[in-house]
């Protein structure tokens, strides 16, 4: 923890509370490597998996919920990602005595959840290697550096643990299922190593109006540093200088990576089209990538969209001085500011 920033004395019943279950897990974790390791090793996984990236805020949880709900889809779930060390070896207990401990909402945004509900790769991936992006959501003091090491960049371990990971989601998720989904707003930048990985991946890129996403981040980051900071969180003002670099930063890694990936196995989605009609951009995503089975998936994704219709979204909000500085940053040279702030995340 040392190398990656001081965990300050406050938070240090956070850090034990984040630390603690793995040490406990540690003698199950061994035994699921342990029985699994040749399942693991000859396993076949998908060689075109569905891939969501965008910026965070950009409607991927949206998505990633209605793709996953095709019963043909095998994704990272809650249940899996809150310990895939020992998932597979506790899957008949763990998805039931989550569902019991968890929230009905998550703590962030108040998104309906459950325990088998898809979840980010990113998540997981922490409890596997601290080469990941949730390290600066960790130590938010340096989130910069671990942005650019963990995202930007990656490791010889980071690499090995993301296919550990996935050939785990799929043992886990993928009996009887014919397609891989993989959500992870960082991927955005990892587009080459996913291509090394899996040469037939298809990518579905989520756009929103940079400012909103930008906003919504700095609101979500804030709060996920109450929850899971091990340093105190930063002055909202110097939080939207670094979203709005990181933003910027992640697109521009996505569109040089663009030409490497072949024709006809990306799709670009804008975040208002998908809340209008989630249906519409649902079965333009599985006729543009020539996924099968758009007639047995479809009632189960319509399902999906009308549950999401009763949600009502917190507003987003932020102080004066850090919504000055989001316009300031934001303004093309020589336009004029708009300070009106978007009322709510309509959507995820």
């Amino acid at each position: 923890m040392l190398t990656m920033g001081v965990i300050q004395p406050s938070r240090w019943l956070v850090g034990l509370q984040l630390s603690l279950p793995g040490v406990l897990l540690e003698p199950l974790a061994w035994l699921q490597t342990w029985t699994l390791r040749h399942r693991l090793q000859a396993m076949q996984l998908p060689d075109d998996p569905v891939v969501i990236v965008g910026h965070w805020r950009s409607g991927t949880t949206f998505l990633h919920q209605l793709l996953a709900a095709d019963p043909q889809t095998a994704t990272a779930r809650n249940s899996f990602t809150v310990a895939p060390q020992v998932a597979v070896l506790l899957k008949p207990w763990l998805a039931p005595m989550l569902q019991r401990w968890m929230s009905r909402t998550r703590p962030i945004d108040a998104v309906p959840w459950s325990a088998l509900d898809p979840q980010e790769d990113e998540i997981g991936l922490a409890r596997l290697t601290p080469d990941t992006n949730m390290v600066g959501v960790a130590f938010p003091q340096h989130y910069p550096h671990h942005f650019r090491r963990c995202v930007l960049a990656s490791t010889a371990d980071f690499e090995q643990q993301l296919l550990r990971f996935t050939r785990l989601t799929w043992l886990h998720d993928g009996g009887g299922k014919s397609r891989l989904l993989i959500k992870n707003s960082a991927h955005t930048a990892r587009v080459a190593l996913l291509l090394r990985m899996f040469p037939k991946a298809r990518f579905v890129l989520l756009k929103r109006d940079p400012i909103a996403s930008i906003r919504s981040l700095v609101q979500v980051k804030q709060s996920l540093t109450h929850l899971v900071g091990l340093q105190a969180p930063l002055d909202e003002t110097v939080q939207v200088e670094e979203t709005t670099a990181a933003h910027h930063t992640l697109l521009d890694a996505f569109e040089r990576s663009r030409s490497l990936i072949p024709p006809g196995q990306l799709v670009e989605v804008a975040y208002e089209d998908l809340i209008v009609d989630p249906m519409a951009v649902t079965e333009r995503i599985y006729r543009e990538l020539n996924l099968s089975d758009w007639h047995l998936a479809q009632a189960a994704i319509a399902q999906r969209a009308a549950m999401a219709q009763s949600y009502r979204a917190q507003p987003v909000r932020l102080s004066p001085e850090a919504e000055a500085r989001l316009q300031e940053l934001m303004q093309p040279a020589g336009a004029v500011a708009v300070t009106d702030q978007t009322p709510t995340d309509r959507r995820y």
